[in-house]
């Protein structure tokens, strides 16, 4: 079985309060029973009560018998943390009942999953025409709406260059809301998102105005881009209606849009975003040489689904979305495995934004741009600025969401390291750094 290390079990954590509590159920006399097999990792822990615990390292999947209602709950990091550092102290042997309940329940889950699929594509002609012409009109009807929204946002947005930019920067939240609100009503989230992230602007101190015409310009782009639907090439379409708020499925995806290998989890980043919890998970194709993001959500204190810790590699099959520019994927099939390859870094900042440039040139409205840059080093300037000095010694500047700038410089030791980031046409977030092979996630 593949354990994970101390720093791909951390990353799983929900909260630091989960790691610190965590570090001291690693340790032998917390875990009067612990074991393993080629299947799962399982331990009883003392606590206020023994508690069962079940973790499965590949997926990674958990089952606890405690009451917590984080996921994982520390016992089953404590665990992970134990076997990652005391290896020799886990025994191999025969698993006991209720591990072998929580395994069984997991296969018929499975199944269940494989026959309802199965069901699905047994239909006979009629009842699948019958589904089709359904979904076909609670599209169209979607589609009513959109237009409705978008003939709305396109008037808000003239009325605010009419009344100049000055004049939006005097309004308050309300102001941006309610347009949001009623692009969310017309079921165009993606813009809603959007419009929500352009109330911000005025605020955000000098250059404000510029920042926030780039915005508008490029939101009315999309209108015009939408208007023109009928005569834009097919992945120029899925970028636009992507980027309004339609989503894609598994069955959506053509078969060549499949592509195999061995996948490094080189970055992860958690946030929140409308009452839902969101998780950006970026692999690198080892054998294709690209980058393909996954995206996981999930409500309120509901788990996310699993998903390996950075560092992971995984055999499995991604689904790439239609796209200009394409990044996003469905991820299936995955297997853990083992391996040392690590991606070559870009040679320094110029060539990240002419990266940056040639993909705006594609795709106008991507967000981000994943990339690793070599021979990086952190360094800070006045006001607490921190930067990424490259090769060439030229800055590229941090994120300031980006708290972990010291554990960055920990990291590199003072001298240059690749690290793995974000590049959203402005600012650097990193998501991991590597030296000798040794990946650190952030």
């Amino acid at each position: 079985m593949l354990l994970l290390t101390t720093e791909q079990v951390i990353a799983l954590a929900p909260d630091a309060a989960s790691v610190k509590a965590a570090r001291g159920l690693a340790r032998p006399g917390k875990w009067p029973t612990v074991g393993q097999n080629d299947q799962a990792l399982w331990g009883e822990c003392k606590g206020s009560a023994l508690y069962q615990v079940c973790v499965d390292p590949t997926e990674p999947a958990f089952k606890c018998t405690c009451p917590s209602r984080k996921f994982p709950c520390k016992h089953a990091l404590g665990l992970l943390l134990f076997a990652a550092t005391q290896p020799d102290v886990v025994s191999v042997g025969e698993p006991p009942v209720w591990l072998s309940e929580w395994l069984a329940k997991r296969e018929q889950t499975a199944r269940r999953k494989a026959a309802r699929a199965g069901a699905d594509s047994d239909l006979d002609p009629e009842q699948q025409a019958k589904r089709a012409a359904a979904k076909d009109k609670r599209v169209a009807e979607r589609q009513r709406k959109v237009e409705i929204g978008l003939e709305e946002l396109e008037r808000w947005l003239r009325d605010l260059v009419r009344q100049g930019l000055a004049h939006a920067q005097q309004q308050s939240a309300r102001y941006w809301d309610g347009m949001a609100e009623r692009l969310w009503d017309a079921q165009a989230r993606g813009l809603a998102n959007w419009l929500r992230e352009l109330a911000s602007i005025p605020a955000s101190g000098e250059g404000w105005g510029e920042r926030l015409l780039a915005q508008l310009g490029s939101l009315y782009l999309l209108l015009e881009g939408h208007r023109r639907l009928d005569v834009l090439p097919e992945p120029l379409r899925a970028d636009i209606r992507s980027r309004i708020g339609w989503s894609w499925q598994e069955a959506d995806l053509p078969a060549d849009a499949w592509l195999r290998d061995r996948w490094l989890l080189v970055g992860q980043r958690g946030y929140e975003e409308e009452q839902m919890r969101v998780r950006r998970s970026w692999l690198w194709s080892r054998h294709h040489d690209r980058l393909a993001l996954v995206l996981d959500f999930a409500h309120q204190s509901q788990p996310m689904p699993p998903m390996a810790a950075p560092g992971s590699w995984l055999e499995a099959e991604l689904g790439f979305f239609p796209s200009e520019y394409p990044q996003r994927a469905l991820l299936r099939h995955a297997v853990a495995v083992e391996d040392q390859e690590m991606p070559t870094g870009l040679a320094d900042g110029a060539a990240l934004l002419d990266r940056y440039a040639a993909a705006l040139a594609r795709q106008p409205w991507l967000a981000v741009l994943p990339a690793a840059v070599a021979e990086a080093l952190p360094v800070r300037r006045e006001s607490d600025t921190w930067f990424l000095r490259d090769a060439a010694a030229k800055l590229l500047p941090c994120h300031p969401g980006f708290i972990e700038t010291w554990r960055l410089l920990a990291c590199s030791g003072g001298s240059p390291l690749t690290v793995f980031g974000e590049w959203n046409g402005q600012q650097f977030w990193p998501l991991s750094s590597w030296s000798d092979g040794q990946l650190t996630a952030f």
